[in-house]
């Protein structure tokens, strides 16, 4: 391991710097809004930045096809930096949404950069190493955004300089280095008729996911502010809930990888409304209250995300895997931009509570949808089931990251991604992976 991050070390720092960048600007703008606007338009600020991610997918390969790795990562660094600076020197919301979309497709297109340069340069035999310090970066960066209002509670426009410092030297790592460019990009093909088929409960699952994280993202500053927490203890709950769900990913490997991940995503759901269900009906709660609930109910909505993709392998061949990933993220995109603007509205109107009663809704419908005793897996891959693979707790990835899973043959992603993109998007003709009962 030690090697791995004598290796990586440039690209890891960089991820770290733009995590904490990221996580402080989310937390920022949530506290600084809190006292003047309603959720709504800061549901709204999120789900521009998840807008962007989304675009960013798309966009990001015509970029560095154009002008090369380092020219489109330095220019993305450079947009994000002046985009996070413009929140400081315009008011109107308005603009602040367009510079939200912006940092947002800017991100996506420089892990687009840092994750085609680890795969170029990781061992086959080193892939989930890499990854997982890949995603350790990111879980990192993003706890020591929020832990940075505990050490600067002030919400000057001091911590927008911070954020815009990160965004600036997150491009000196990749901007010196001396190694090749890493092979064109080509974007993955999205067979959505084929995955809505073959792997509907992870794309529910996925989807819920998504609803969750972004709405946590954006709206969970908001929440204990209003919940009578000071800037530090806001930072010290967003903290602790991060931390969650870097904790849980290895004991969440152990079990996915002896039970059935059907019912681990139903056990989650579950747990979460029951965990989530006091913070949706209590008007006050205590800190140390609030800190262990939203610690416990952490655990499992970071939790729904990796048991999904681990499920959907399991029921994809080896060729599609790329392809999966590219589906799964823009799924979890899409969720993340609805989960906002709808926890937002619920904010505006019946109090702060509804942020939580709109996690226990979400596990609802899981409960409702995901139900173990009638799916068949009659597509499940002969190797199945593959090994769990912790993974980051926000779109922290592009589709290239398939690349670093082990789960995924090294040969297939190297022909996927330098097929045409035309050929690569075939007809699809699967079947369903459960029972004909089971709704979606």
């Amino acid at each position: 391991m030690a090697l791995i991050w004598k290796s990586f070390r440039s690209l890891y720092f960089a991820t770290l710097l733009m995590l904490l960048g990221s996580g402080l600007l989310s937390t920022y703008l949530a506290l600084r809004l809190a006292d003047t606007v309603d959720g709504l338009w800061v549901g709204a600020l999120m789900a521009a930045n998840y807008f962007g991610l989304v675009l960013g997918g798309k966009l990001g390969h015509r970029l560095i096809a154009r002008v090369g790795h380092i020219r489109a990562y330095v220019a993305c660094a450079g947009v994000v930096t002046a985009a996070v600076l413009g929140h400081g020197l315009v008011e109107w919301l308005w603009v602040w949404l367009l510079l939200r979309m912006l940092v947002g497709l800017g991100m996506m297109c420089q892990y687009m950069v840092i994750e085609s340069w680890l795969n170029e340069q990781a061992d086959a035999k080193q892939r989930g190493l890499v990854f997982s310090g890949y995603m350790g970066a990111s879980y990192l960066g993003l706890i020591l955004g929020q832990l940075t209002l505990v050490v600067h509670p002030s919400l000057g426009l001091e911590l927008l300089m911070l954020v815009a410092l990160c965004f600036a030297l997150c491009l000196v790592p990749v901007a010196l280095t001396r190694r090749l460019h890493p092979a064109p990009l080509v974007p993955a093909p999205l067979e959505m008729r084929f995955f809505l088929k073959r792997v509907p409960l992870s794309l529910t699952t996925v989807a819920v996911a998504g609803l969750l994280i972004g709405s946590f993202y954006g709206l969970a500053p908001l929440y204990a502010s209003r919940m009578g927490l000071s800037t530090e203890q806001v930072g010290l709950f967003m903290g602790c809930c991060i931390l969650a769900g870097l904790l849980v990913q290895w004991p969440l490997g152990w079990l996915s990888d002896r039970r059935d991940r059907v019912r681990l995503i139903r056990g989650c759901a579950v747990f979460l409304f029951l965990t989530a269900l006091p913070l949706a009906v209590l008007p006050k709660v205590f800190l140390p209250l609030l800190i262990a609930v939203g610690f416990l109910a952490s655990l499992m909505q970071f939790s729904l995300y990796p048991l999904a993709v681990a499920l959907a392998n399991d029921h994809v061949e080896p060729e599609r895997r790329v392809s999966l990933t590219a589906m799964l993220l823009v799924t979890f995109g899409v969720g993340a931009c609805a989960g906002p603007l709808l926890a937002g509205v619920l904010m505006r109107f019946l109090g702060a509570n509804m942020l939580y009663a709109f996690v226990c809704f979400c596990a609802l419908i899981l409960i409702w949808r995901i139900r173990p005793e009638v799916v068949t897996h009659k597509h499940q891959v002969e190797d199945a089931p593959l090994q769990h693979m912790a993974m980051p707790g926000d779109v922290a990835s592009s589709p290239l990251v398939a690349a670093l899973d082990p789960r995924v043959d090294e040969q297939t992603v190297q022909e996927q991604m330098q097929e045409p993109a035309a050929e690569a998007g075939g007809e699809p003709t699967g079947e369903t992976e459960q029972d004909p009962r089971m709704p979606g």
